[in-house]
């Protein structure tokens, strides 16, 4: 009886360290196709939308970390300590953690974030000193992305 258990649990702990780690393949998609027609780099996405604060397009660019697996949350590298920070319209995707470091396509609208202090003086808000409020904001993060596509692509 002892042999016979003992044979079961070799059995199943070499079951279990047998699995291998399947990396993402290339090409795997998550939500829709993306378009890769007009296909950019994130790092010259914001220099393109220039004075628009929203557009549609295809950046291809590294992401930098899965912030949320389910809604598919994560943020991708812009060049020049810039993040854009992206994530799904369908929040039915789930993202995996080994994204992280991948080169991904994605497609959807761009939107450049919108900082309430910047046009405070136009409103009338002159106060100085001790009334006066602080905005702590952060300039790498000046873009959000929502993201209708993505695929894989290194």
């Amino acid at each position: 009886m002892k042999l016979i258990t003992l044979f079961i649990s070799i059995l199943i702990a070499n079951t279990v360290i047998a699995q291998k780690h399947v990396p993402l393949p290339h090409g795997m998609i998550f939500g829709e196709k993306p378009d890769t027609i007009a296909l950019m780099p994130a790092s010259k996405l914001e220099a393109f939308m220039g004075k628009k604060t929203r557009i549609t397009t295809a950046v291809s660019g590294r992401v930098i970390k899965v912030t949320k697996e389910k809604g598919g949350w994560f943020e991708m590298d812009a060049g020049n300590n810039r993040v854009i920070t992206a994530h799904f319209t369908n929040a039915g995707i789930n993202l995996p953690r080994q994204l992280a470091g991948r080169t991904v396509i994605i497609s959807g609208i761009a939107a450049k974030l919108f900082i309430a202090d910047d046009l405070q003086h136009m409103a009338g808000d002159t106060v100085s000193g001790k009334k006066q409020h602080k905005v702590n904001t952060n300039p790498g993060r000046r873009v959000s992305f929502e993201v209708k596509g993505l695929m894989v692509d290194k």
